[in-house]
């Protein structure tokens, strides 16, 4: 089953009134402030770490790709995008790639073709490497879904490509599967795992955390019909990759803490098996003030749980979809950040680095209307009128980065410019 989006529909939670500052003190004082215990783990790969998820999972008709198809850009993905056959909801800043493929788009504002890049070109994952090594990004999670199908070569490819690249730019990366729609997953992930994935442990840029490669499982739990495991299934999974050395994340409901909700009851065992719990939070939130109210009412009882269980607590940061204009230019990104640092997070997870699909990315973005296909309502990162560079969001995760490495203070004001 070719599965083309991991979107998360969620209501919005309510807003409340913003919390009290705790400006100017470093990310141990504030934790300490605020009564949180230190990561059940020490520094590592993904403790004291910036990680983002990274898709990988573009391809353009004639590309050389073995899937050979405008893959995740089109619906129809044997014809080329265009403003009626489209997934995207923003448009990438094709300034660094070297190759870009003509689409059935308008051409751009500026009149330029609207061209679209390749993530089975090496110089493409090459150059996001290297936005991340600029950017003090530490780690990327290759999404992974199920491989078993037409999809297989194309991401074993892919795999191969991230850790070239990490490699040579000094990052870490890890395998992060996605069982969304994977039926066999229970039998075949351990398959993958042994006969192919295992294999890129091997390689000084997988990322380790307590000396064991790094594995997250991302989907178990979830109240939906894509992912309608029954807990025994999931814990033997978990319990397995556990057994084989690895340091494993869970990707987990919202709501896993409560069972309610975006999640299954009856998962608790299955949520506290895990080394790191890293809840979704992709259509939970869309403003400063409830980043404020998801702080109080679930990050920090999510994340006292964990600290009962020995479990360290991985929570998203996202800077916004910006189809929905939810990105008030960085604040957004920044509270979030500001609220998960002062909270004593083990480490947190960018959703997303490439999700063009969503608007949720931070790679390079079209900066301005004269940057996005004439006539396609797609919003640049200009949209509420302030001028913010193609890099603003890479940019803005490296300074988040910083603060949860306490090489900054503490602080709920944005320090990064919006304009280079």
């Amino acid at each position: 089953m070719a599965v083309t989006r991991r979107r998360m529909i969620g209501g919005a939670i309510a807003a409340t009134a913003g919390l009290g500052t705790v400006a100017g003190l470093t990310r141990a004082d504030a934790a300490e402030s605020a009564g949180a215990q230190p990561a059940a783990s020490g520094p590592g790969d993904v403790v004291g770490k910036i990680s983002v998820g990274y898709q990988g999972w573009f391809a353009c008709t004639g590309d050389g790709s073995p899937i050979n198809s405008w893959w995740h850009w089109s619906r129809d993905k044997s014809q080329p995008p265009s403003l009626s056959n489209t997934t995207i909801k923003s448009w990438p800043d094709m300034s660094d790639y070297q190759r870009g493929f003509t689409t059935a788009y308008p051409n751009l504002n500026s009149g330029r073709p609207a061209q679209l890049f390749t993530s089975w070109d090496q110089q493409t994952v090459d150059t996001h490497f290297r936005w991340m090594r600029s950017n003090n990004i530490d780690t990327a999670a290759l999404q992974r879904f199920n491989p078993f199908g037409d999809e297989g070569p194309t991401r074993d490819g892919m795999a191969q490509k991230v850790r070239q690249s990490a490699e040579a730019n000094g990052r870490k990366f890890y395998i992060m599967y996605d069982v969304t729609g994977w039926t066999s997953m229970q039998s075949q992930i351990k398959q993958d795992w042994t006969e192919k994935m295992k294999a890129h442990t091997a390689s000084s840029a997988y990322a380790r955390q307590n000396g064991k490669p790094v594995v997250c499982i991302w989907g178990f739990g979830f109240n939906d019909s894509g992912r309608p495991f029954e807990p025994g299934p999931c814990k033997d999974v978990v319990d397995w990759f556990k057994a084989q050395g690895c340091y494993v994340i869970g990707g987990v409901p919202t709501h896993w803490r409560t069972g309610t909700e975006d999640s299954r009851p009856g998962f608790s065992a299955v949520y506290h098996s895990f080394d790191m719990i890293s809840p979704w939070m992709v259509g939970r939130i869309s403003s400063a003030s409830q980043s404020d109210d998801f702080f109080t009412n679930i990050n920090t009882p999510d994340k006292a749980d964990c600290d009962a269980h020995g479990i360290d607590y991985q929570p998203c940061v996202m800077p916004g979809d910006l189809q929905e204009r939810h990105r008030r230019h960085g604040d957004f990104m920044w509270r979030q950040f500001y609220n998960m640092v002062r909270l004593g997070a083990a480490g947190i997870y960018i959703s997303m680095f490439d999700e063009f699909n969503e608007g949720n990315q931070i790679a390079r973005t079209a900066a301005t209307a004269a940057d996005v296909p004439s006539g396609s309502g797609i919003w640049a990162l200009d949209e509420d009128g302030t001028a913010c560079s193609s890099d603003y969001y890479l940019r803005l995760t490296g300074d988040g980065g910083r603060m949860l490495k306490g090489q900054i203070a503490l602080t709920p004001n944005r320090p990064t410019s919006p304009t280079a």
